[in-house]
């Protein structure tokens, strides 16, 4: 099945990817990434075609799962830029690393200059930076060795991180997006024990081919199923077999040690809306106070049936969006500008919410009133598809890439002086 793509792989030139074609419907995909980290930094009251209880309905959909996606897209170009499904080697692994090294640099340095702005939202850069360098030694990984590692990591990292939390690593105040070595591995807003796995699975869907039916019909009932499982886990655990009675009585301030059976039936069901409530409000790991909180599905809770919902969610969203990007290519066109340049738009929402800010007022949430979702969306449109027509590749995007490029350069000249020594 013929692949609608465009010249521009991202890929080390003289790798086998050089020669191939960028897949548009992953810039889709990574478009439809920001645009949900967009609705989650703005907050509901930024929308105006919606209603409240839609904006809201949106806000939970796309929270968490919109930051895993990003990650999971990111693991997919890691596998792209070094050989799609036959992973490079030699010599041009060799430049494939110094490049991936050399933009997780540039990238964790930006990040950290977004976190001065003090914006009020958790700048993933940071976190995605040392993403890239966890991924070096699955580089020559072929795709059954990467969803391998994506299994066990989901499987036996949210215990890991439970233990190692509640007995070693203490959750500490978070001062910034990013703070230290244990927040990005284990107690930041985007912890490496959990987004790695979404990291690995988009490598290892990246290691097959895309542009196979039978790739996308795999990828398409696997991440339904994957998805319906995270969805029904919680649901069966907590709300037929009595987690979330056994979460309130661990969480609950008000209960105090108490069994919940010993309040009246209207005063138990607040108290379960309660924990509802703080399971929902989780931003990067569960709490350690009851082994129940693994039962939890919830965005941001980083348990193995959320890991199963955004992966699967991820591999439904890449599928679709592949089949639209070839089917309709001049109406996706638009969109998939936006995720050619995602480095540049996402650092201009964060600029311009930066000057937004000093102007709100005690009435507004998030960055502004109604509309500015909408405002954010269609200048993101606006502006890729206009400099993608102009000039190609996004400022921050073809930056990033010529510093890549001079860091191997670089490299080769020392290796080529060193062996003439």
């Amino acid at each position: 099945m013929a692949q609608h793509q465009s010249g521009d792989t991202g890929a080390p030139s003289g790798t086998p990817s050089s020669v191939a074609r960028r897949i548009d419907g992953i810039d889709a995909a990574r478009a439809l990434a920001v645009f949900g980290m967009f609705a989650v930094h703005l907050g509901v009251a930024s929308h105006g075609l919606l209603p409240e209880e839609q904006g809201w309905a949106l806000h939970g959909l796309v929270r968490g799962n919109s930051s895993a996606l990003f990650a999971f897209l990111a693991g997919v170009s890691l596998a792209l830029m070094t050989g799609r499904t036959r992973p490079v080697e030699g010599d041009a692994l060799r430049r494939a690393i110094v490049r991936i090294i050399a933009r997780a640099v540039l990238i964790g340095l930006l990040g950290v200059v977004l976190d001065l702005f003090a914006v009020p939202i958790a700048v993933i850069l940071t976190y995605y930076a040392g993403f890239f360098l966890l991924a070096l030694p699955f580089l020559r990984a072929r795709a059954a060795v990467l969803w391998t590692a994506a299994g066990t990591l989901a499987l036996c990292g949210p215990v890991a991180s439970f233990l190692l939390r509640r007995d070693l690593v203490p959750t500490a105040p978070r001062t910034g997006s990013l703070t230290s070595l244990p927040e990005f591995l284990l107690t930041g807003y985007y912890p490496a024990i959990t987004f790695m796995t979404f990291v690995l699975a988009g490598m290892a869907v990246g290691r097959t081919d895309l542009t196979a039916t039978a790739v996308r019909v795999r990828m398409a009932v696997g991440g339904a199923v994957a998805a319906a499982l995270g969805y029904l886990g919680p649901w069966l655990l907590l709300e037929r077999m009595g987690g979330i009675d056994r979460l309130t009585e661990a969480h609950s301030t008000f209960l105090a040690g108490a069994p919940l059976g010993s309040m009246d039936a209207w005063t138990a069901e607040r108290l379960r809306e309660n924990t509802r409530d703080a399971m929902h409000s989780v931003s990067g790991q569960v709490p350690t106070d009851s082994w129940w909180w693994l039962a939890v599905g919830t965005p941001h809770t980083g348990t193995t049936f959320e890991i199963l919902e955004a992966v699967g969610q991820a591999l439904v969203v890449l599928v679709v969006c592949m089949l639209l990007a070839e089917r309709l290519p001049r109406a996706m066109y638009p969109l998939t500008s936006v995720g050619r340049m995602p480095l540049t738009v996402y650092t201009g929402h964060i600029l311009v919410l930066a000057i937004l800010i000093p102007f709100q007022t005690e009435t507004t949430m998030g960055a502004g009133g109604p509309w500015y979702m909408e405002w954010f969306v269609l200048g993101s449109l606006l502006f890729a598809s206009l400099w993608r027509y102009a000039v190609g590749r996004g400022p921050l995007e073809r930056g990033l890439a010529r510093c890549a490029d001079a860091a191997v350069t670089v490299v080769e000249e020392r290796r080529r002086e060193n062996g003439a020594r």
